[in-house]
């Protein structure tokens, strides 16, 4: 067995690796994660590193969906109530940061929704939504392995779920693309 190491040999490894974790990943824990967003007043978004910056994706194309979204640490973050959601995105479920920010949700009445990987973890007691997205995780974690380096499957996922929610609701709700160009920055 040789090592992949063209590109197209690595991008068919990448496509191969998301297209099972995807195909695993429960729809009826997304259809519940739909209601939640479209219920609340507005949607908080937390997690560190590549899972942040894929979160800050799904938060700015649910904003070009008339969602009211927030970041977890922006400098005109309002307070978050009852009303409200958080979702954090963790895939080991005990990370410091988004650990302690989803008790403090939880203390102000918020709904939680965690999209990662271990469901048994810490982040289980704040949590009213679970989505489980089977990717390879940190060592010892007990989840399958990918060839790519460290969380790297678990961040790709994590932004293609957030896309595949947008692209769903723009469909239920009959949303016509072209109008979506309204939203979109304009100081670029």
């Amino acid at each position: 067995m040789t090592t992949a190491t063209s590109f197209r040999e690595c991008e068919q490894i990448i496509i191969n690796e998301l297209s099972d974790v995807l195909s695993n990943v429960d729809e009826n824990q997304i259809d519940e994660l739909v209601d939640l967003i479209t219920g609340a007043r507005k949607v908080f978004f937390v997690g560190v590193g590549r899972v942040e910056l894929a979160l800050e994706a799904i938060a700015k194309r649910l904003a070009h969906l008339s969602i009211d979204t927030v970041m977890v640490g922006q400098i005109t973050e309002p307070a978050i109530c009852d009303k409200d959601l958080l979702i954090v995105g963790s895939g080991s479920g005990k990370t410091g940061f988004p650990l302690f920010i989803a008790g403090k949700a939880k203390s102000f009445g918020a709904k939680v929704a965690r999209i990662g990987i271990v469901a048994d973890c810490p982040m289980k007691q704040y949590t009213d939504l679970f989505v489980h997205v089977p990717a390879a995780g940190k060592p010892g974690s007990g989840t399958k392995p990918s060839e790519q380096p460290m969380t790297s499957l678990f961040e790709q996922s994590l932004l293609l779920v957030g896309d595949a929610i947008a692209m769903s609701l723009v469909r239920k709700q009959d949303i016509d693309l072209d109008s979506l160009w309204e939203f979109h920055a304009n100081l670029e």
